[in-house]
C-alpha cells in the first residue's frame, strides 16, 4: 500500500489521467445503458440475424438491387410510414435496420421505438461497415435464381 501512495505522490499527472479516463469510461457506459442499445456492430448483427431477426434495408430499390444482406426486406426510409404496418407482424422478432452509412437507420430506430416497437436495432456503419467486415451481400438476381 505504501508503494501505491509513493507512486501517486511521485506521479500526480499519471494518476490524474488514469482516474479521469476511468471516470469517462464509466460515465459513457452508464449513459449508453440508460439510453438502451440501439445500434449493433456487424458481427453482433450476424448473431441476431442467425437468431431469427428480420433485416429491413432502408436504401433505395436501386441500391438494394446492387447488393443487400441475405433475406433482407427492402422498405425505403421515405416509404416506411406507408409500409409501417408490415413491421407490426414482426413485433415478436428482433428487427435490424440497415442503410448506407448508419445515419438513416439510427433515426429510424428512434422513430420505431417511439412508435412502440422495442426490439429494433440499427446496423452501426450501415452496409459500408458490413462490407468492410468482409460479410457477404447478395444481388437481386442471385436471390431470384434461388427462389426458382
Amino acid at each position: 500500500m505504501e508503494q501505491y501512495l509513493e507512486f501517486t505522490a511521485n506521479h500526480p499527472l499519471l494518476v490524474g489521467a488514469l482516474l479521469l479516463s476511468f471516470f469517462l469510461v464509466v460515465f459513457s457506459e452508464i449513459k449508453r445503458k440508460a439510453r438502451g442499445i440501439t445500434s449493433l456492430e456487424p458481427q453482433d448483427a450476424v448473431k441476431m440475424i442467425n437468431a431469427d431477426a428480420v433485416v429491413i434495408d432502408l436504401r433505395s430499390p436501386e441500391a438494394f438491387a446492387k447488393g443487400h444482406i441475405v433475406n433482407a426486406r427492402n422498405i425505403p426510409a421515405d416509404e416506411l410510414g406507408e409500409k409501417g404496418a408490415l413491421l407490426e407482424k414482426f413485433r415478436s422478432r428482433p428487427i435490424v435496420t440497415v442503410c448506407e452509412a448508419g445515419m438513416t437507420s439510427s433515426r429510424t430506430v428512434d422513430k420505431l421505438r417511439k412508435s412502440g416497437l422495442e426490439n429494433v436495432f440499427g446496423l452501426r456503419g450501415g452496409i459500408a461497415a458490413w462490407q468492410q467486415a468482409s460479410l457477404p451481400l447478395v444481388t437481386s438476381q442471385k436471390t431470384k435464381k434461388k427462389k426458382k
